[in-house]
């Protein structure tokens, strides 16, 4: 519907609705519903992107190592050659720099966040994106480019993985290893594998009995396919191809396969919401107004609409701000927070009104159009924005198979089957998404501290931190990611914040001469203790929506709350760590002073 036209809604039968939609999806495995990917299924993790380049092992003295390539750990790498850190090597399991961007090349493949947000560093690297929208192939050559910039290729180790790292107290470093056979002695150690790295499979029962061709989108298989991220699958012309997932990945590249397989069968539990994506080439008007700081002040204020925080201007006013803005714009100055968390929901109702309303007037058939259609507060699954979805579902090659919440029945040799009807299929594509917090549950490497103490033992009950970057027996670690820290849409900005402050820690710790800085016993406790009474109002929203990766599948218990993300937002957590470093004390941390420890050596001598 044209956007700004009256939407009238009954606001009962939307919660009533909203309810029942949740309800018929709660399922008693939870996360225990997916498959880990090894053994028989570790085919899925091959990287069809680089070929295996061969080298010696490494063994020496390094003052950084950085775990990923991403943009956590290129902005860690980045702010940590800023703060005059040379010596640091990042460690990273693809072949090359980019994180999700290397691995997510799936046909379509974009971001939903604007380019001049979500791209870092586009100052500092001097480029300026093509669109508003990035796409994948110019987010992975960013990400080189950051890379050349930094110098950080000199000393990066790709195709690598960690196979544990452990805190060797005499000589104040942390053993890294790794499946090359490396020893790194790094005096520091930073985690920036991001939150969602580890690609996950559904348990369908005879999933591994299929005899066909499968993958997962973040290891496409243009082999297989043909063509590339722009499209093109020529190789699916006479094939029938199974999606299974209709999340923001299925949703950029269900329109590719639509216009190039013979048959696709798109297998739906909860449909994702669609809105309008208007992308458009970068005004290069625009750009020669821009003044210096501006990538900083236009983050600044995405994150802070994002927050319900007053603007006196939309400076990205697309999909995600519009909504936010308008109420915010609109409500009284004295409403009060029951009163604006009233008007926020009521323009939540109107938001995904026009988002089925949308669908009532793109799809044709009625039965597909009712089922596309999504029954939650628009924040409950991740937001879409495209503007082709929708249409490849009146492609006559196209037919929507929704399994109302419950999921796909079972796998057999060349079918997918559902209600009792099987689908041959020549290729099932999984759209399945990734695990959240893998690092959160022991599922990267393992981590020993002092005496030994493994991570995964330290956070068996939760995970326990300060600032969520650092943990108590571990020094000189620390830890980017979304645990005990904060989230937005426009997740780089975050890790940002966080590069900022490890990449300070680490250069002030060399500065003053420290062996080693940890989070004491009671601080890391203050924290957590604060991060439990920020998260309870969010963790309550979440649980009333829809079961997804973002709520442990609809399974509240107080270790989702201690693994997820701090409540007072991206912009009260950039405070907190700005006041910290404006006061100068390390306030939390231990220190151990590199005469101390040459002194006890010389002692034990």
């Amino acid at each position: 519907m044209p956007e700004g036209d009256k939407v009238d809604f009954d606001v009962d039968f939307l919660q009533r609705k909203y309810r029942e939609e949740r309800d018929r999806r709660l399922r008693s495995d939870g996360n225990e519903q997916y498959i880990k990917i090894e053994g028989q299924f570790a085919h899925y993790l091959e990287d069809p992107y680089s070929d295996r380049i061969e080298r010696d092992p490494i063994d020496e003295d390094v003052d950084v190592v950085v775990l990923g390539g991403g943009f956590g750990g290129l902005l860690t790498g980045a702010r940590l050659r800023q703060a005059g850190i040379a010596d640091v090597r990042v460690i990273e399991k693809g072949g090359d720099f980019g994180g999700t961007w290397y691995w997510n090349r799936y046909p379509g493949a974009a971001c939903d966040v604007e380019s001049y947000n979500y791209m870092p560093l586009l100052e500092e690297t001097g480029y300026m994106p093509i669109e508003k929208y990035g796409r994948a192939d110019e987010l992975l050559e960013h990400s080189r480019r950051i890379g050349r910039h930094f110098g950080l290729y000199d000393k990066a180790l790709f195709q690598t993985e960690i196979t544990e790292a452990r805190w060797q107290e005499d000589k104040a470093r942390w053993l890294v290893s790794t499946d090359r056979g490396d020893k790194l002695w790094a005096r520091f150690l930073v985690t920036a594998s991001g939150p969602l790295q580890e690609p996950k499979l559904p348990g369908i029962p005879g999933v591994e009995s299929f005899a066909g061709h499968s993958f997962h989108t973040s290891r496409w298989d243009y082999n297989y396919t043909g063509g590339n991220a722009g499209g093109g699958l020529d190789k699916l012309a006479d094939k029938s191809v199974a999606i299974i997932g209709t999340g923001a990945t299925a949703v950029q590249c269900v329109p590719h396969l639509a216009a190039a397989a013979k048959k696709l069968y798109v297998f739906q539990r909860t449909p994702s919401s669609i809105y309008y994506r208007n992308d458009r080439p970068t005004d290069q008007d625009w750009v020669k107004t821009l003044t210096p700081g501006w990538q900083k002040r236009r983050m600044l204020n995405y994150t802070s609409i994002m927050s319900g925080i007053p603007e006196a201007e939309d400076l990205v006013d697309d999909g995600w701000t519009k909504t936010i803005y308008s109420v915010m714009s609109k409500a009284p100055k004295d409403a009060g927070p029951a009163n604006f968390g009233r008007l926020m929901q009521m323009a939540d109702y109107t938001y995904m009104e026009e988002v089925r309303h949308r669908i009532d007037n793109v799809v044709q058939d009625k039965n597909t159009a009712e089922a596309l259609k999504p029954w939650y507060n628009r924040m409950c699954k991740r937001p879409c924005f495209h503007d082709h979805y929708l249409e490849a579902f009146n492609r006559p090659n196209v037919e929507l198979i929704d399994t109302a919440g419950k999921g796909v029945d079972g796998i057999n040799a060349h079918s997918i089957v559902f209600d009792g009807e099987e689908h041959q299929v020549d290729c099932i594509v999984f759209a399945t998404g990734f695990v959240l917090g893998a690092y959160v549950n022991g599922a990267v490497f393992p981590v020993y501290g002092r005496d030994g103490l493994a991570q995964t033992e330290y956070w068996k009950d939760g995970a326990k931190t300060m600032h969520g970057i650092h943990v108590h027996g571990f020094p000189n670690y620390f830890i980017l990611s979304t645990t005990q820290s904060a989230w937005g849409p426009n997740f780089p900005h975050m890790m940002d914040e966080q590069a900022i402050q490890i990449a300070y820690i680490i250069a002030e710790a060399k500065r003053r001469g420290l062996a080693s800085v940890e989070v004491s016993a009671d601080a890391e406790n203050a924290w957590v203790e604060h991060h439990e009474q920020m998260a309870g109002p969010a963790i309550k929203a979440w649980m009333e929506c829809t079961p997804s990766f973002w709520n442990e599948e609809g399974r509240a218990t107080r270790k989702m709350v201690l693994n997820g993300m701090y409540g007072g937002g991206v912009l009260g957590l950039t405070k907190i760590f700005e006041d910290w470093r404006a006061d100068g004390k390390m306030e939390g941390l231990e220190t151990r002073a590199l005469t101390e420890m040459q002194a006890g050596e010389a002692a034990s001598v």
